[in-house]
């Protein structure tokens, strides 16, 4: 079993880890934009290659001849590698270019629960080149609680809020016309109020098994202050629920999964083939959507993929041969924190990049998987300017979870940081609190 992974940085790390965990023992052929040393251990071949160039990575296919392909970042999942990998006759985990619209065209997605009745969008308006008079009346209808997305992908930072990044109509205005000018098109949305959470599930037609939600810290810094960065830490609970939602909310959230694949399969008339991930809200009028993405997030896979009893191969296969079923899936109810080491000068600037650290031994109760670092020729290991490592404590409760990748954190030897406060009660009573106010 010859199996071509396109990835990079953790989420790759940890995608590698849990294909080579499979009893079929596959041989993983790995392309990199960047030499990852983590994915280098369990990979027999590590092409380094910008995976947008689409001609070297099928070039590179073709000499491996994998079985299957595993295709995990946004942009070349949106661009059509899977359409460019299929023409050579290789199936790939990862959704078609028309599919992968579901991520890659924020209008897409609103239109597409609009058009098929899925009841899960705040109000919004797909705004064009030809009606940018509108702007400023839309923003104004909103009352100034407004969210104003770039319609393509933008490397996760197209989406500004009012309060947070815009702090006037006017500023939305202007973003929106930016927006428009880069991509044709922009989506003006309802800000909405609540607590935030991801549910990801294998997707293989319009057969769908969910993964344990999982909840993200974006802010660069304690308290969730600072700017917006890739994501900072999650965790998940051994329920696979997480403690400020209901019953409800996360019947909803899985419901809202299965409804939009058969959604897709019908409007693209073929199956989606791969994860979905569905960010999503929990506010007064119960589970909104706020984004979907075609692929595993970032740190979401750290907290999800060490939790897999089941082959990941199989997974794989079922996902490519339509045989996906509930039975193939099996998680550890165990519960999961993931606190991302960065370098101390990360994300406002690359000042520590070369800079080395030492990173902890760990046991069988955590994970550490490495994100933007390299190594030297002595075997160092050397900051990049990015998130250096997620480091996942795997325990009981969550509380357990947090304690080791807390402690494990702390043996980082190295100009770096990371939020302490991520998986703590206190974060949690948080959100708690929060949704418990908005409820009334």
């Amino acid at each position: 079993m010859k199996i071509l992974l396109t990835s990079l940085a953790a989420r790759g790390h940890a995608i590698a880890d849990a294909l080579a965990r499979s009893p079929q023992k596959p041989e993983i052929i790995s392309v990199v934009p960047a030499k990852n040393p983590g994915i280098a251990a369990l990979a027999s071949k590590q092409f380094v290659a910008d995976l947008m160039d689409f001609d070297t990575v099928l070039a590179i296919a073709k000499k491996v001849q994998p079985d299957f392909a595993f295709v995990a970042p946004d942009d070349p999942i949106g661009a059509g590698l899977t359409d460019a990998l299929e023409e050579i006759g290789i199936q790939s985990v990862a959704p078609r270019k028309k599919l992968a619209q579901i991520e890659s065209s924020k209008s897409f997605a609103r239109e597409l629960l609009h058009n098929h009745h899925i009841d899960a969008s705040p109000m919004f308006r797909c705004i064009s080149k030809s009606n940018t008079s509108d702007i400023h009346e839309y923003l104004d209808e909103l009352e100034g609680n407004y969210v104003i997305k770039y319609d393509a992908l933008k490397g996760g930072k197209g989406v500004k809020v009012s309060g947070e990044h815009l702090h006037s109509i006017d500023e939305g205005v202007a973003y929106a016309i930016e927006c428009i000018e880069e991509c044709g098109r922009v989506v003006i949305e309802e800000k909405l109020i609540g607590v935030e959470f991801s549910l990801l599930s294998f997707v293989s037609g319009e057969q769908v098994v969910d993964m344990p939600a999982v909840q993200d810290h974006k802010r660069a810094f304690e308290g969730d202050t600072g700017p917006n960065t890739g994501g900072m830490g999650t965790y998940s609970d051994s329920n696979h629920s997480l403690p400020f939602l209901s019953d409800t909310d996360l019947e909803a959230a899985k419901r809202l999964n299965q409804q939009t694949a058969q959604a897709l399969s019908t409007e693209c008339n073929e199956p989606f083939k791969g994860i979905l991930y569905g960010g999503f809200i929990a506010t007064k009028k119960g589970i909104q959507l706020i984004e979907y993405n075609a692929r595993f997030g970032d740190p979401e896979a750290l907290n999800i993929l060490p939790l897999l009893e089941s082959d990941f191969v199989d997974i794989c296969l079922g996902i490519i041969n339509e045989e996906l079923s509930e039975d193939m899936v099996s998680f550890a109810k165990k519960a999961t924190v993931c606190k991302y080491i960065t370098p101390e000068s990360y994300p406002e600037s690359k000042g520590n990049s070369g800079e080395s650290l030492t990173l902890p031994d760990t046991g069988p109760n955590a994970r550490i998987y490495l994100g933007d670092i390299s190594e030297s020729d002595d075997g160092s290991l050397l900051l990049g300017g990015s998130r250096t490592a997620g480091i996942v404590g795997i325990g009981d409760s969550i509380a357990e979870a947090e304690s080791i990748a807390q402690s494990l954190c702390e043996k980082v030897e190295g100009p770096v940081r990371f939020r302490t406060d991520i998986g703590t009660q206190a974060v949690i009573d948080k959100r708690i609190d929060l949704m418990q106010t908005v409820r009334i």
